[in-house]
């Protein structure tokens, strides 16, 4: 019987390749989404996934949902922390809403995430803990505060947490992406994106798939020497 697996942010983009890599790989996947229901309902169709609705910023939601998939699936033992939103602006332009939607969709849904499942881990003396960071939070960004204030906030949160259950048989890594072919990506104007395709060293966005061949990797039950370590995907843009 295969591990059970919740993917935040797992039906669309880089999210939903990391589902589908799971599940080909022989997980339990639940993919979690909550905006774009219509998305996730085709996502399911598609691909078999169970898909379940709620807010990752919201620790109450986040309770019952994990709650109800170890009831019906077996005990969560990966999370992957992908749920991400950006409300882009210059720092002097940025109102509070925006900085606050962003760190808690971003980066208090980890420790949501994390924290609703890491004692059945310590438990059961296994589990594995991936948060997805950003080239931006380890570079900066400009107009993205709030996002890269969230995003640099995942490689400590990573960090200390790795220490915490290393003795416990949980591992918790972070991946970095760089820019990824997704449709937040092309949303982007054709002449900026063309500018940050000439400042990767490979000449190309990422692959949602290349992000989803990391993410294996760390979760794998022989990746237990690993924790506490950030991957960076960027093709050569920022080498950290």
């Amino acid at each position: 019987m295969g591990r059970v697996a919740i993917v935040t942010g797992g039906t669309r983009g880089i999210g939903r390749a990391i589902s589908v890599g799971l599940k080909n790989a022989g997980y339990k996947v639940v993919a979690n989404y909550f905006g774009n229901v219509d998305a996730a309902r085709q996502f399911s169709e598609e691909t078999g996934i169970t898909s379940m609705r709620w807010d990752v910023g919201v620790y109450a939601e986040c309770e019952a949902a994990v709650a109800k998939i170890a009831a019906e699936q077996g005990p969560v033992e990966v999370v992957v922390n992908n749920a991400g939103i950006t409300r882009d602006a210059v720092l002097h332009r940025m109102s509070p809403g925006m900085w606050e939607e962003v760190l808690q969709t971003n980066l208090t849904s980890c420790f949501n995430m994390a924290r609703l499942t890491i004692e059945s881990m310590r438990e059961r003396g296994f589990g594995r803990i991936i948060n997805i960071g950003s080239v931006n939070g380890q570079a900066g960004q400009y107009g993205q505060v709030n996002y890269a204030a969230a995003k640099s906030g995942i490689h400590g949160f990573t960090k200390a947490l790795a220490q915490e259950g290393a003795a416990k048989g949980v591992t918790v890594n972070a991946i970095a992406p760089g820019y990824v072919d997704t449709e937040m990506v092309r949303a982007v104007p054709p002449a900026v994106l063309e500018k940050i395709i000439a400042r990767i060293p490979v000449g190309r966005l990422g692959r949602a798939e290349d992000i989803a061949r990391c993410v294996l990797f760390l979760v794998a039950d022989d990746a237990d020497f690993i924790t506490g370590s950030t991957l960076s995907v960027n093709g050569g843009q920022h080498m950290y």
